[in-house]
């Protein structure tokens, strides 16, 4: 199982690493650090379907973190959502991907950029499903600059007095944001302990163990009437040596030498 895994998360790597280098856009080291996540959840978690994207009673999955967006779109080009051919447009002038993840794309459910947007709408669409006796899970996936966000923290509140136990939020919490540590910036401490205390069910797990990720979410939820948080500790640029745990990750520009030493590392 964990071989599945590893082997759609480094297509996904490469793909990334491919679009960020042809785009000439940074955030790898954000792409870098969520996709074991993103390759579980697409691999065996999430209720989807390329042949009817709109179907209704999938799962929604959001990706908050939107400036990771390539990350999603490597997933859902190899599993069918869309053409091969649109990956090289990314972040192209009239290309069919867009830098910030888009709903325009076949298969992604809603457009984020500004941080601080997608557990609130994901509250928003657990709550409606809900009302409407409608069985399919919602999920987000955060980045630890998410969680210095006012409205972030609005959202937990509202989704643990409202007990959306149909909602889930992964932390990517790789511990550097655009321009420095995370502990330098606003430190978050136990952030499992944190949202724990504001009425939700949280762990911590290790976000590049495939097992590990795949237990968190395969018991979803984790407790009834709590909405679930997964804290998933993680390393910024995971995957390639040079970039791992570096605050350049975030900006990082892929030149053709970086691109061919990074493909062949993670094993072109």
């Amino acid at each position: 199982m964990t071989k599945k895994y590893k082997r759609f998360a480094d297509l996904i790597r490469k793909d990334c690493l491919r679009m960020c280098h042809i785009g000439g856009s940074g955030h790898i080291g954000s792409m870098l650090s969520s996709a074991d996540i993103v390759s579980v959840l697409y691999e065996s978690i999430l209720h989807v379907d390329p042949e009817n994207p709109k179907k209704i009673d999938r799962d929604r999955f959001i990706l908050s973190k939107g400036h990771a967006g390539a990350v999603v779109y490597a997933a859902l080009c190899e599993k069918g959502f869309f053409p091969r051919e649109w990956l090289p447009t990314y972040y192209g002038d009239d290309g069919k991907l867009m830098g910030h993840i888009s709903h325009y794309v076949p298969g992604v459910e809603y457009s984020t950029g500004s941080l601080g947007h997608g557990l609130g709408v994901c509250c928003g669409m657990a709550l409606a499903a809900r009302e409407a006796g409608e069985k399919h899970r919602i999920i987000c996936l955060m980045s630890d600059g998410d969680c210095n966000e006012g409205s972030t923290w609005e959202a937990i509140m509202f989704a643990a007095q409202q007990r959306l136990d149909n909602l889930t939020a992964i932390v990517d919490y790789n511990y550097i944001q655009a321009l420095g540590f995370t502990r330098d910036i606003i430190d978050l401490g136990d952030l499992s302990s944190k949202v724990k205390k504001f009425g939700w069910s949280t762990c911590d797990i290790d976000g590049h163990d495939y097992l590990e990720i795949e237990n968190s979410l395969s018991k979803l939820p984790h407790e009834k009437n709590k909405p679930t948080l997964i804290v998933a500790h993680t390393v910024k640029g995971k995957g390639v040596s040079f970039l791992e745990n570096t605050v350049a990750s975030h900006y990082a520009h892929i030149s053709d030498e970086v691109l061919a030493k990074a493909l062949k590392e993670i094993g072109e």
